[in-house]
């Protein structure tokens, strides 16, 4: 049973709150649009977009299983990490206070303001359809890239990571429908900042695996590839820290 959770667990966790964030940020948006131009438009955007994702998935996924193993680990690893560690850079520098943290109320301010600017057109809203759709489309798009290389190194994986994915859409679009305002309170950061950790882990292994590196003890050899991703990260938004009150110090007064 041990086994099992280290095969299929990590990769679940990874897709659940990869997608977390991802969901977040289109349910900003989408909030946005359905209170300023109506919910028709906004909710059909937001479901035309998901039912071309799920179709891509569908069509990569029997791609996938064309492709040698190996190949395959080498080049979704390679992509995991660049997108993990850029991830993992915007959390360490907001962590630092070098760039300032996202404001999803900010966001779901600027969104009204833009689609009140647009004029109303009798009908179909189609402006609100598109922003809807573009923004589902967009995070959707970052989500079944994750889902995909998530799954890449075995059998079960990717139903693993969409499992995962699946149940962080159902429970934003729960809390979404329940409080009814952008969920500015979720530690968007912090999210990425351990996604950006298990995506760079996974895409280490991942390449490894198709490098012919045989990883000691296999599956836990991820524990280890995390904890080192994290202590890395945490040196990182210290040497950042140290960085900037240097910085601050050396600047004179009037330019502070």
């Amino acid at each position: 049973m041990l086994s099992g959770w280290m095969q299929l667990g990590p990769p679940a966790l990874a897709g659940f709150l990869a997608s977390s964030v991802e969901c977040v940020e289109a349910l900003t948006i989408i909030l946005a649009v359905g209170s300023t131009r109506g919910w028709r438009e906004a909710l059909s955007g937001a479901v035309a977009a998901l039912a071309v994702l799920i179709a891509v998935v569908g069509l990569f996924r029997n791609a996938l299983q064309r492709i040698p193993l190996e190949l395959l680990q080498l080049f979704v690893g390679g992509l995991l990490v660049v997108f993990g560690l850029r991830w993992l850079k915007k959390a360490i520098l907001r962590s630092a206070g070098v760039i300032p943290l996202h404001d999803e109320a900010a966001a779901f301010a600027a969104e009204k303001r833009r689609m009140g600017s647009e004029n109303v057109s009798p009908g179909w809203d189609v402006v609100a359809f598109a922003a809807a759709f573009q923004i589902a489309m967009l995070e959707g798009a970052e989500v079944v890239f994750i889902v995909l290389g998530i799954g890449a190194g075995g059998s079960g994986l990717i139903a693993a990571a969409s499992a995962g994915a699946i149940a962080a859409l159902v429970v934003t679009a729960a809390i979404g429908i329940i409080v009814h305002r952008p969920l500015a309170n979720v530690p968007e950061n912090l999210l990425k900042f351990i996604v950006g950790i298990l995506l760079s882990a996974f895409g280490t292994f991942w390449f490894g695996e198709g490098s012919g590196i045989s990883w000691p003890g296999h599956e836990w050899s991820l524990a280890g590839l995390t904890l080192g991703y994290w202590l890395v990260a945490l040196a990182a938004i210290r040497l950042c820290r140290v960085t900037r009150s240097g910085f601050d110090a050396a600047l004179p007064e009037t330019a502070r």
